[in-house]
Parts: structure tokens; C-alpha cells; sequence
């Protein structure tokens, strides 16, 4: 199997890592599945970043409950990312792959700040690069940090990894069971449609660049390789 991306950044959910069966925020098996994959792209010759979002630790909708400020609830979720972050890097590290964290909140003593040149230095070297800690700025999502991130990079593709989605639907899958996925779908019809699968913000930015998302169900850990390999796995968006 060929690559058809050079570069690329792996969206995963923060839920995608938590232990469901103890209700712990991380688990084990699943961190070492993604090490796996990531593992496998990278055997490929393709240039690794990755996002992650920290649903497992933090939900803004919380916050409103306990009474939080909408931006401090926000920074505890990028800190959130931080701490999902440094847990993948313990994984990919045990499978013997060089791996940095880079946060756009600085916190030296625990991963480097997010610096263009040197995220750009790390993925030429072959090294996997996870970037944590959001923007760096309240009322932006990971979707949004993917995005720029990519757009910065010179990313070919975001893999899109969901949860227990295998892409995106004309409606939502979880209410209308005769939801049907749509393989193809340009961003611009996204975010007409306000097809929830990302951010609409992030697919608005990635409206006329020359960066593809594809979206996938990320239990079947083959569909990372089949995806970066151009295999019709989920929903590919485009601008074409």
C-alpha cells in the first residue's frame, strides 16, 4: 500500500481514549491502539501531526452548570488537551518513535511552546507532533486548531477520526436511522447544509485551500491506513 499525502494531522476525540468500562479518563488498550496506528502511518514515510481534544477530561457544557466563566471553561479544556497530549506521547514513545508535544499555552517544563519553524523542523525529521493546548485563545475548538495548524504546515490532509461515526450523513445518524453517509461533500456544502461533523468555522477557513478532510470511524484502527492510503473509507471534503 502506497501513501497519496505526504503530510498530514490526525484529529482523535479525547472520548476516543477514555476507559469506558471504569469510567477513567484514559485507558490503557486504547492508547496503545493509537500508538499502533500512528506507528503503522508512520512506517509509510508519511509526516505525522496529530490534535486531540480533551472531551474525556473536560465538557464546556459543564461549566454553566457549576457556574464558570465561558473563557476560563475554555482554557481548562485547552489544558485538558495538554494533559491527552503528553499521555499519546508516552504511547508512541513505548513503540520506539521519536514524538514531541507543542502547546500554544506555555508550559516548559512539560512540552515545548508551539513555534512554525520548528513543528516544520520536527514533521521533516520524521518525528510525531502533537499539538496541544487549542489556539492558545477561548471560543476556538480543536476542529479550529487542526485547521490552522494544517493551513500553517502545508498539510496535505486532517484525518478526521470519530468515534463511532463513520462519516458524515445528511442527518444525524444517532436520531434518523435512515441517515445516509455521504462519501463526497465539498466544504462549502457543509457548511451551507450545517452538517455538524466539524467545527463550521474550521471548514469555512479550509473553504478554497488546498487541504482535504477526511472523516472516518476510528474503532477500526485499519481505517487510518486505508484512509492515508486513498482508500473510499468515509466522507472525503474538498473544495472540488
Amino acid at each position: 500500500m502506497q501513501p497519496i499525502y505526504k503530510r498530514i494531522i490526525i484529529k482523535l476525540s479525547g472520548e476516543a481514549l477514555a476507559d469506558s468500562k471504569n469510567g477513567t479518563i484514559l485507558d490503557k488498550e486504547k492508547l496503545s491502539r493509537t500508538a499502533d496506528v500512528i506507528a503503522r502511518i508512520h512506517e509509510l514515510g508519511v509526516e505525522v501531526g496529530i490534535v486531540v481534544g480533551a472531551g474525556n477530561i473536560w465538557r464546556g457544557r459543564l461549566a454553566s452548570t457549576i457556574g464558570i466563566e465561558p473563557s476560563t471553561a475554555d482554557y481548562m479544556g485547552m489544558l485538558g488537551t495538554i494533559m491527552n497530549a503528553l499521555a499519546v506521547q508516552s504511547a508512541v514513545q513505548e513503540k520506539g518513535l521519536s514524538c514531541r508535544v507543542m502547546s500554544s499555552i506555555n508550559v516548559p517544563q512539560v512540552c515545548e511552546p508551539y513555534i512554525r519553524l520548528k513543528a516544520l523542523s520536527h514533521l521533516e525529521k520524521g518525528i510525531i507532533t502533537i499539538f496541544a493546548g487549542g489556539t492558545g485563545n477561548p471560543y476556538f475548538t480543536t476542529d479550529t486548531n487542526a485547521t490552522l495548524r494544517a493551513l500553517e504546515l502545508n498539510v496535505d490532509a486532517i484525518l478526521m477520526a470519530k468515534n463511532g461515526v463513520d462519516g458524515v450523513f445528511d442527518s444525524d445518524p444517532r436520531k434518523n436511522p435512515n441517515a445516509k453517509l455521504i462519501e463526497k461533500i465539498t466544504f462549502g456544502d457543509l457548511v451551507s447544509r450545517k452538517l455538524g461533523v466539524m467545527d463550521l468555522t474550521a471548514a469555512a477557513m479550509l473553504d478554497g485551500k488546498n487541504v482535504v478532510v477526511r472523516v472516518y470511524n476510528a474503532n477500526n484502527p485499519d481505517n487510518f491506513v486505508k484512509v492515508v492510503c486513498g482508500e473510499p473509507v468515509g466522507t472525503t471534503i474538498t473544495n472540488d
